[in-house]
């Protein structure tokens, strides 16, 4: 009557066989590493290993094992300490001929990896790291797109023969258009209409159009700013190398930027939100530059100032920029030592620039370095500034400055060199924010939260003594009031939390102390389900069946309530998970998968347990429940 076919008892011990595999990755836990990767995406040689090993001994910095892999090559630490000291120790060796970055490594043994065992990722709130709420400025990204606009319009105007007398883009995000008589306003009326469908036409009198942006159009370029900036974001947090980061969209002008293990938060600042370019433009050298600084700029030049604040007259046509760069590397210029941006262009940018420099040779050419920064404007006293309308006034504030203006001696391609950079640190900044990609839009970081390694290692300490002793406390509970059933519960129980590791594992996911709190959340109500048995099967005995029979009817009459009432509570957890971010998805997640491997290990592995101890006992008196 209570045996399980030899089917399902095997079925249910492979699958608790598989969870102890799978969960088990997490008691070894990972050791902090550094990647090394070839140049372009090369694979880091046997040579370049043997040098890795030689630094580091020289350096005294010792390592567990240093072995390559498919990536390149990877050197795996016992703290992290030593592991940033190595980092920095090889990237000042090689320079810009292999590209290192930290990474975790697991630490479980090879026959665990080798069946595809790997430890959960370990959140902020555990590892230790920093928290970014970056805010997107979509002012800036609107009135760009104004800007692109309104030099397409012209041009277009032009190319149909459409004279205007003036083309202005004001403050408030109008588009002023004034022609000569009333066939031009109308030819150009028609023209937007049929070319620039992101524009609304107004006429405001006599020859003149008001062009304002349409509603979908603005949604539509506040999405792509958001799109483009996350993008570029997660590369920027690729090159710098972090394990397991968290970048995702919070609102429609929010993104949350998380990076667990970062020690230098500084670096990770300046790099998350600085929005900076190159643009390439050719120097002015007639002699004009003392009338530009007399206050009489020529027509179509800029007077620009290098790092050292001495002026340069440039030509304002930008011949090509950062849009057109495909790869930055650093390396060391062999003359002099200083370091130096290795720059590749795409097809089109090494067009223009062999063309150019092709017709120029002998003449100057500069590369501008342009940043946009964005901050909120602040009283003496620091308190922002709100507007007439309440909200915080936000400063843009555009930084240009020439790194180098060398001569060109020969027609180049599409490679070439920036030197006068100044420091390494400045040259590796610089080539990761120009791998990486131009911010859309500038950010500002307005909320950071900066998490010790300590203080995470005192989170999972918590986090894993208040999951045991409610295990414990319930473990201790159920063998008092249940005798042999509730000890049989309980394993059942041990077996549900090993599970739920284990599928978190299998999944790859982050676990984060709201996970934890899932975790030991999912401990109290998976043993329900056993109370409501156990319950039923008292039931039974009480209105004088046997034995037997009460066990049956209590695991089966007790299944409707058991499924019902954990239905309810995983609706609820997949409203959170929906409706949700951040840590309360991780929450959400944990109790989700929590429900499930609890009504597995609840109903059949509680009672294969039950089956096995009196399942083949025909003549049985009494139950120790």
């Amino acid at each position: 009557m209570n045996q399980y076919p030899w089917w399902k008892n095997a079925l249910i011990g492979l699958v608790i066989v598989l969870g102890l595999i799978y969960a088990l990755p997490n008691v070894y836990g990972d050791n902090p590493a550094v990647e090394i990767s070839g140049s372009h995406g090369a694979t880091a040689g046997a040579r370049t290993l043997v040098r890795v090993k030689d630094w580091l001994a020289r350096a005294h910095l010792p390592y567990l094992r240093a072995t390559r892999t498919d990536k390149g090559i990877q050197v795996r630490f016992a703290r992290a300490g030593v592991q940033l000291r190595a980092r920095d120790l090889i990237a000042q060796k090689l320079g810009s001929h292999d590209h290192t970055a930290l990474a975790l490594a697991p630490a479980a043994p090879r026959w665990l990896r080798a069946l595809g065992a790997r430890p959960m990722y370990l959140g902020l709130d555990l590892r230790g790291g920093v928290h970014f709420l970056l805010k997107v400025d979509m002012h800036a990204a609107l009135h760009k797109a104004l800007v692109e606009d309104t030099r397409t319009l012209r041009r277009a105007l032009r190319h149909a023969h459409i004279r205007y007398r003036e083309a202005r883009l004001g403050k408030t995000g109008a588009l002023t258009l004034r022609f000569r008589n009333k066939t031009q306003t109308r030819l150009a009326k028609r023209l937007i209409a049929q070319r620039f469908q992101d524009l609304r036409v107004l006429s405001t009198g006599a020859n003149r159009l008001r062009a304002t942006m349409t509603r979908a159009a603005i949604l539509a370029k506040r999405r792509y700013a958001l799109s483009q900036n996350l993008t570029a974001l997660r590369r920027r947090v690729n090159e710098l190398g972090v394990a397991a980061p968290v970048i995702q969209q919070e609102g429609d002008s929010r993104i949350v930027v998380e990076l667990p293990g970062v020690e230098d938060i500084a670096r990770a600042k300046e790099i998350l939100g600085r929005t900076a370019t190159l643009e390439i433009h050719m120097v002015d050298d007639k002699d004009n530059l003392a009338r530009a600084l007399a206050g009489d700029v020529p027509p179509g030049t800029r007077l620009y100032y290098n790092r050292h604040d001495q002026p340069i007259l440039l030509y304002r046509r930008v011949l090509y920029s950062g849009d057109d760069i495909t790869n930055a590397s650093t390396g060391v210029d062999s003359q002099d030592g200083q370091p130096v941006v290795n720059i590749t262009l795409n097809g089109r940018g090494a067009a223009i620039n062999a063309r150019v420099t092709r017709h120029n040779v002998g003449k100057r050419m500069a590369v501008v370095y342009v940043e946009i920064r964005s901050h909120l404007k602040r009283t003496s006293n620091g308190v922002p500034v709100r507007g007439p309308d309440g909200r915080r006034i936000r400063i843009t504030q555009k930084i240009e400055h020439v790194i180098t203006a060398p001569v060109i001696r020969e027609a180049l391609g599409g490679s070439f060199q920036i030197t006068g950079i100044g420091s390494i640190r400045q040259a590796r900044n610089l080539a990761l924010l120009l791998r990486a990609g131009a911010l859309a839009a500038p950010v500002s970081i307005i909320a950071e939260r900066t998490v010790g390694p300590s203080l995470g290692a005192a989170n999972i300490a918590r986090g894993f003594y208040a999951t045991l002793i409610g295990f414990v406390a319930i473990a201790l509970f159920m063998a008092i009031y249940y005798r042999a059933f509730g000890l049989m519960a309980a394993t059942a129980l041990a077996i549900n939390v090993v599970l739920l590791v284990a599928v978190l594992s299998v999944l790859q996911a982050t676990l984060t102390l709201p996970g934890i709190a899932g975790i030991a959340l999912t401990v109290g109500m998976a043993i329900d389900a056993n109370v409501l048995i156990f319950e039923r099967i008292r039931e039974e005995l009480r209105n004088k069946n046997t034995p037997q029979a009460s066990i049956a009817t209590g695991f089966d009459k007790a299944l409707g309530t058991i499924v019902d009432s954990n239905m309810t509570t995983l609706i609820a957890g997949l409203a959170l998970f929906w409706l949700g971010s951040g840590s309360v998805r991780g929450f959400a997640v944990t109790l989700c998968l929590g429900i499930l491997t609890s009504l597995f290990s609840a109903i059949l592995v509680t009672r294969a347990f039950v089956n096995a101890y009196y399942g083949r006992r025909r003549r049985l008196a009494r139950l120790a429940i």
